[in-house]
């Protein structure tokens, strides 16, 4: 029983035997945002002075920021696989970055959204899932959510302009064109667009505010598993003039700034990111579901060195040691 249902049970228990209990309130909803690579000091509430995240700093000054709040690993499966199951990664059942066979969980496994789902909430995840794939057990509707779009492995979710993301268990084609990459990794092939068309974080975006709306009447939990602004690092190794793997639609506000390409790509696909988070907690509040939801924010991992990006020119790890794939605090 959460603190919050504790406490209305108590006041609900010294009502003299005349006085009828009101109503309980409706189950609060949840939403748990969670960005792919970003460094602890890349956004404005813990330090950034360069990449503008507005939205992230009001949702800090609204709220709380937790600063002893730590990742499940250092690299995106195994986190995932911690945050969904509430298990550290030596009883989790993916701990690492593997095969497919192995980088999945189990039907006997149980995920938050397992026990939301149970406890009547409406179950959604969109972006980046990485903990089952085609053929084996632990795709996303299998473990517990009722709504699935996005990517289900992670060297697929490298390429934000793929031929098709996954919308529950069937292909969504895209209007993009992709060149596969030659080598698989794990088993798995990514790829560089040849063709731009759509760009899969917002759509990302989207399906998030119209879960938000089509659910506005019942207990929701939404997990917002957002691909950025981690690299494609297919990009960069097929070695393309010009192609780096910090690939956005443009730069944005840092388009004539004097830094290298990477460093506007990896400063737009930020402030993208908390775009995103503002049209989320924008449609709460238009929805009057602001003052009833829980909206969480983190990041899988610290800030990554890949696609060309270096993670010491935004200082993204801030005060802490390390970036991803390290085992110090960043």
């Amino acid at each position: 029983m959460s603190f919050r249902f504790l406490a209305l049970a108590l006041l609900l228990a010294g009502c003299a035997p005349d006085t009828p209990p009101s109503a309980p309130e409706r189950a609060p909803n949840i939403v748990f945002i969670l960005a792919d690579d970003l460094g602890y000091g890349d956004i404005e509430p813990y330090g950034q002075t360069r990449i503008r995240t507005p939205h992230l700093a009001r949702m800090a000054d609204e709220g709380l920021r937790f600063t002893q709040f730590y990742a499940g690993a250092t690299v995106c499966a195994p986190s995932r696989s911690v945050l969904m199951t509430g298990l550290h990664t030596g009883h989790t059942p993916v701990r690492g970055n593997a095969e497919p066979e192995i980088q999945t969980l189990r039907p006997e496994d149980v995920t938050v959204s397992e026990v939301l789902k149970g406890a009547g909430y409406a179950t959604a995840l969109v972006g980046k899932w990485g903990l089952g794939d085609v053929g084996n057990t632990g795709r996303p509707n299998d473990q517990g959510f009722d709504y699935f779009f996005g990517y289900l492995n992670q060297v697929h979710a490298h390429n934000y302009y793929p031929e098709f993301l996954w919308r529950n268990e069937e292909k969504a084609a895209l209007p993009n064109e992709v060149e596969p990459w030659k080598e698989a990794y794990h088993g798995f092939t990514g790829g560089v667009a040849t063709k731009r068309a759509v760009y899969s974080a917002d759509l990302f975006h989207d399906e998030a505010v119209q879960f938000i709306e089509q659910h506005r009447e019942e207990p929701f939990f939404l997990y917002l598993a957002a691909t950025l602004p981690h690299a494609n690092n297919e990009a960069t190794r097929f070695g393309r003039e010009g192609e780096h793997g910090m690939e956005t639609p443009d730069y944005g506000p840092y388009a004539n700034q004097d830094w290298p390409e990477e460093q506007k790509g990896l400063a737009a696909m930020v402030t993208r990111l908390d775009d995103g988070v503002g049209r989320v907690l924008d449609k709460l509040k238009e929805l009057g579901l602001a003052e009833n939801t829980y909206v969480f924010f983190s990041s899988d991992n610290g800030p990554h060195a890949e696609g060309g990006n270096d993670s010491d020119f935004f200082d993204s790890n801030g005060p802490l040691r390390g970036i991803k794939r390290d085992l110090y605090e960043g």
